[in-house]
């Protein structure tokens, strides 16, 4: 049975999350890794259940004003990750309040590494994330589409460090809910996605990392097999840490801990539907990186800001596991 793979593709892209390295001056790491939405679009596939593979390498260097102590002068501290991601998809056919309904359930592994000084190796399983209830709403006949839902990573990664810097998943919940807006017509895919990461109190050193705010974009065409065009996305922590503890051992203060910092990178997409199967590869570079600590430290020239900036690779592998039995058709007869 022939299904729409490159729909299913869109909504596999939806899902694609896992680490992206943060530091001890912001208290925790990103849940989602930024352009995880690309490629993805406010669309649902047919129903049934279905699988996708996901895996990305991340290839970066530490930035901003926190360098300057960090590093000797000529040197940087690299980044790098591997994460595999194996998810399925459920779209059962159900519809509410005219939307189309789907679930989701996720689980990332990870293998990290922060360079000299740090010298911080980890690997193991990410949280586990699930979205249990996505709804997709198409706007007449207009192409355009509507797409809302929330995921939610659970507290039951890999943590292995009591200062959770070397452990590849976070021990705390973090709630994702998402706006997604498509115009889905004439082999067009043009979509922003938006989603925040809203965290809750890491449950070993009592830090809450502030809101995390995504938004990637995807512009592509299909022609035939084909899927390309280029993408971009932008990610900035919006709200200020929370650390009454701890704040003051990171530079901060006790009164709460300010890391802010935005980031924008862009690259391109290329993608191919095999039928029973779709294949979509994306890379994106980092072109701006900014972080900063509370005012009085950046005054002092003592800002301990760190973040990564650097270069994506991410392919995804989407297809269906099962669908319902076609209705059965009534047998012809001939006189």
């Amino acid at each position: 049975m022939k299904f729409d793979s490159k729909a299913l593709l869109a909504a596999a892209g939806l899902t694609a999350l896992a680490f992206t390295p943060a530091y001890a001056t912001e208290g925790g790491d990103q849940a989602t890794k930024p352009g995880a939405f690309i490629g993805a679009s406010a669309g649902v596939p047919p129903p049934g259940i279905y699988m996708f593979n996901q895996v990305f390498t991340y290839d970066a260097n530490l930035v901003g004003p926190g360098t300057a102590r960090l590093n000797p002068p000529g040197t940087k501290t690299g980044v790098q990750a591997a994460v595999d991601v194996q998810g399925f998809l459920f779209v059962p056919g159900w519809t509410f309040l005219g939307a189309t309904y789907d679930a989701v359930i996720v689980q990332p592994f990870v293998q990290q590494s922060l360079g000299s000084p740090i010298n911080v190796q980890a690997a193991g399983m990410f949280n586990t994330y699930i979205v249990p209830v996505e709804l997709s709403w198409k706007l007449g006949t207009s192409g355009f589409a509507i797409k809302t839902g929330l995921g939610i990573y659970l507290d039951d990664g890999a943590t292995t460090s009591p200062a959770t810097l070397n452990g590849p998943a976070n021990p705390y919940y973090t709630f994702q809910p998402e706006l997604i807006v498509s115009y889905l017509a004439n082999g067009w895919n043009l979509t922003a996605a938006m989603y925040d990461e809203i965290n809750t109190e890491n449950r070993v050193t009592h830090y809450t990392t502030g809101n995390i705010f995504h938004a990637d974009f995807t512009a592509t065409k299909t022609i035939g097999k084909w899927t390309f065009g280029p993408v971009a996305y932008y990610v900035g922590q919006i709200t200020d840490d929370s650390c009454p503890v701890s704040c003051a051992a990171l530079g901060g203060s006790t009164l709460g801990h300010v890391q802010r910092y935005d980031e924008w990178a862009v690259g391109g997409l290329i993608g191919y539907d095999f039928g029973p199967a779709s294949v979509s590869v994306w890379a994106t570079q980092e072109v701006y990186a900014h972080g900063r600590n509370d005012a009085a430290l950046a005054a002092a020239g003592n800002d301990p800001s760190l973040m990564a900036q650097g270069m994506t690779v991410f392919a995804t592998l989407s297809y269906r596991l099962w669908a319902p039995e076609e209705p059965a058709k009534a047998p012809m007869f001939h006189k």
